[in-house]
């Protein structure tokens, strides 16, 4: 059975999710220092949780999107991950997340929104 996550990747914290059968968690955050750190610390993490498939999260229809589908598909290249690689459009996650939050915590930038959106893009991509 595949074994299917996702990561948001930001300029400061990469989100990151799983999904077990048809449930979807947040993991924590992958805090980003720089693009070879983050890259490693999210290979490891595909690694140890033996994930067969990858979602990663772009957002379409912007007029940034193909500087930032440059900027994912190069953050996806250096990672060492032999699985299949599928691209979400991410539109709008990072808003509901932050909704979704609202009350619950406040805005700390722990990665919590970021993992968030990237459970919303692991959803959206499973049709959930």
């Amino acid at each position: 059975m595949d074994k299917i996550a996702s990561i948001d990747i930001g300029l400061k914290r990469i989100g990151v999710a799983v999904a077990i059968g048809e449930m979807v968690f947040p993991r924590d955050a992958i805090i980003r220092k720089n693009r070879n750190q983050a890259s490693s610390e999210v290979s490891s993490f595909l690694r140890e949780e033996s994930i067969t498939k990858l979602v990663v999260g772009i957002p379409l229809g912007g007029s940034s999107e193909d500087e930032m589908r440059a900027r994912v598909n190069h953050f996806i290249s250096l990672l060492d991950f032999d699985g299949e690689v599928f691209l979400q459009d991410e539109s709008f996650t990072s808003f509901e997340a932050k909704e979704i939050m609202k009350g619950k915590i406040k805005q700390k930038r722990d990665g919590k929104v970021d993992s968030i959106s990237a459970k919303l893009i692991l959803e959206r991509w499973l049709k959930i």
